[in-house]
């Protein structure tokens, strides 16, 4: 594997020695922490960096910090702000080929995916002047109601103040900038706790915000795993919102603790694909087959269960099959022909193997993969996957192709639905009505025609019901939920300046 060597670029940002010691970012200032933890490289299994594990006394630090300097951005004209960014984004697009190999490093992802995440992400920034144009008002004339004939009205939108934002270790660099980007364009200051298991790449991002001129005290980047860390930022009274993209069960905690503060959470997923006895099965199965491994299967939009009815059941296996082969598993710096990496840890592919072993044991059978190394984890077929096993209801978020056998259109969506999870399903067909009439009942914030759900660079909004979540997020609907709406009503009639209501013609 290559070792984690940075530029003279990034020197601020850790101490040298034989393992790096990583600082974390408060106050528009790189500091140490007294404790910290092993980051360990799912590629090899050694460690590769020291994290520091922020203490209690810092986190108050960097939550003053942004309350006191959340005025600083808030106050640069909008234009500034975007002016801003854009450097930051051509900054980072300078530094792609260094962030990417630390990303591999430190996350285990192969070489197509590390680059397709710093690719959506400066996409997602580009992508930003979209949502800056949704800070924008309304003017409302009044004389459309009696009780405001002489009255008008402006609706605008302002800061929240403080936004919160929680990543995940399966995007770490895109995630944590599609939070800070919405943000800052508002007028925000912002504290991002990146995951604990792979928070690298976006350190070195956080870097270039500094270097590039963002305003000291507008942006804290926090490390270290330990609960009571998380909780004094959730429950802290100077943090207005709080955008997390995670576990449900995590998510459930943060809602139980952070009091009334504006929320959008993005939760797990149970993503159905509905193949139709008249889709394109061809299609299907080469969308299926990437909606289930790519990035190893760790992703909240992945494929999740395929329903496929049993009139085209044993075809569709077959092509399955064979569209599998085009994945290859291995060490992501073997060379770019490496498809898959290790997930991001031996505990998850011991996780992802007591799925698989539940669901045999319940009568599912294997049909390819199935073994892991370390954090190596085959891609995987597993077939007629009975309703009773884990993996049929609960998130994989490994490589595992999991095939559930259907009736018809009706069984289907009555199982597609039988699911705590609302983020993420697609259906495979070529017939408009029964498109409709599946698309409709679908129980999912996302529904998808012909191809795998993907997020990408959240131009389309996403964001899931029940126990996926709650909110929107991508361009155009991010910004939206990281302001307030504020209504300014002005009383024309001292003056004579309103329309006058006369009642002359009701009824």
């Amino acid at each position: 594997m290559a070792k984690l060597e940075l530029s003279e670029y990034f020197s601020e940002i850790y101490k040298k020695g034989e393992v790096p010691r990583f600082k974390v970012f408060v106050d528009g200032k790189w500091i140490d922490a007294k404790e910290t933890t092993d980051l360990v490289s799912p590629v090899d299994e050694k460690v590769v960096a020291q994290i520091s594990a922020v203490s209690a006394e810092q986190v108050k630090m960097a939550l003053d910090s942004a309350g006191a300097n959340k005025n600083k951005i808030r106050d640069m004209a909008a234009i500034d702000r975007l002016e801003l960014l854009n450097r930051i984004r051509q900054e980072l697009a300078r530094h792609k080929d260094e962030i990417v190999k630390v990303l591999m490093i430190e996350s285990g992802k192969a070489f197509r995916a590390a680059s397709g995440e710093l690719n959506a992400a400066l996409e997602r920034m580009r992508l930003g002047m979209e949502d800056s144009r949704k800070i924008m008002g309304e003017y409302m004339p009044g004389d459309w109601s009696s009780d405001t004939a002489q009255k008008v009205a402006l609706v605008i939108r302002e800061p929240i103040g403080v936004v919160l934002g929680i990543s995940p270790f399966n995007y770490p660099v895109y995630t944590s900038i599609a939070k800070v980007l919405p943000a800052l364009l508002a007028g925000n200051s912002v504290v991002i706790k990146p995951p604990s298991a792979d928070p690298l790449a976006f350190l070195m991002c956080t870097e270039i915000f500094r270097k590039m001129g963002l305003p000291s005290g507008t942006l804290q980047v926090l490390t270290g795993s330990r609960e009571e860390v998380g909780d004094l930022l959730i429950k802290s009274d100077e943090v207005n919102m709080i955008s997390f993209t995670g576990s449900t069960n995590v998510g459930k905690h943060i809602s139980s603790i952070a009091g009334l503060k504006k929320m959008h959470l993005e939760l797990g997923g149970k993503a159905s694909a509905v193949v139709l006895d008249d889709a394109d099965l061809d299609l299907a199965a080469k969308e299926c087959v990437k909606g289930s491994i790519e990035l190893a299967g760790q992703r909240c939009d992945a494929v999740s269960r395929i329903l496929v009815v049993e009139k085209v059941y044993n075809e569709f296996i077959t092509k399955i099959k064979t569209h599998l082969k085009d994945y290859k598993l291995g060490n992501p710096f073997d060379g770019e022909e490496i498809t898959v990496g290790p997930v991001i840890s031996i505990k998850a592919a011991k996780r992802i193997d007591g799925m698989l072993q539940d669901a045999i044991k319940k009568g599912a059978k294997l049909l390819a993969g199935g073994k892991y190394d370390d954090a190596y984890y085959e891609p995987t077929l597993l077939i007629d996957v009975p309703l009773t096993a884990e993996i049929a209801n609960e998130e994989t978020f490994g490589p595992i192709i999991t095939v559930i056998k259907v009736k018809d259109i009706e069984d289907a969506i009555r199982v597609a639905n039988n699911s705590n999870y609302g983020l993420d399903s697609c259906v495979f067909t070529e017939n408009f009505y029964k498109t409709w009439e599946v698309m409709k009942a679908l129980k999912a914030g996302n529904v998808t025609l012909n191809a795998a759900p993907s997020h990408g660079t959240a131009y389309f909004p996403f964001g899931g019901i029940k126990d996926s979540g709650q909110g929107k997020e991508g361009v155009g609907y991010s910004i939206e939920e990281m302001t307030v709406m504020k209504t300014m009503i002005f009383n024309l009639a001292p003056k004579n300046l309103g329309k006058k209501y006369t009642g002359e013609f009701k009824d």
